[in-house]
């Protein structure tokens, strides 16, 4: 039995905006600067024989084209300083009460790369947008 041996490329990754992004996708690949960083939850958990920690922090990202709240968990909560800049690779975005989150889960990843050279706007925030579902029906 022969085995075959395919060349696998990879693709380059596509970087988007932060105000390119739209409720239920995933696969986004971004860089962003932390705002700011807020520990909402930190409790321990027993797990078996050991005893583990869970946080959460709800941290404010964005480019030169708008913010969004970035859900951190655990390990990711240590990279999210504030002004640092991040590469975000392979985000989904969460709904949770109606607004967008920005999340990485186990097949994404976060890693901290030199200062943008650009600022923040502020003012475009698309964790303050509430979506509503609406089910039309035919």
């Amino acid at each position: 039995m022969a085995t075959a041996t395919a060349k696998t490329s990879l693709k380059k990754p596509v970087f988007v905006k932060v105000n390119e992004l739209q409720p239920g996708t995933m696969g986004h690949t971004l860089v962003v600067k932390v705002v700011s960083s807020n520990m909402v939850l930190q409790r321990a958990r027993p797990n078996g024989s050991q005893v583990r920690q869970i946080r959460i922090a709800e941290c404010i990202v964005g480019d030169d084209t708008g913010v969004i709240t970035f859900t951190a968990r655990n390990e990711q909560v240590d990279v999210m300083k504030e002004g640092a800049t991040l590469i975000i690779r392979n985000a989904k975005i969460d709904m949770f009460k109606g607004t967008m989150r920005l999340a990485v889960d186990k097949w994404g990843r976060i890693e901290v790369t030199e200062p943008a050279n650009f600022t923040v706007k502020e003012d475009n925030n698309l964790s303050a947008v509430e979506y509503e579902l609406v089910n039309i029906v035919e």
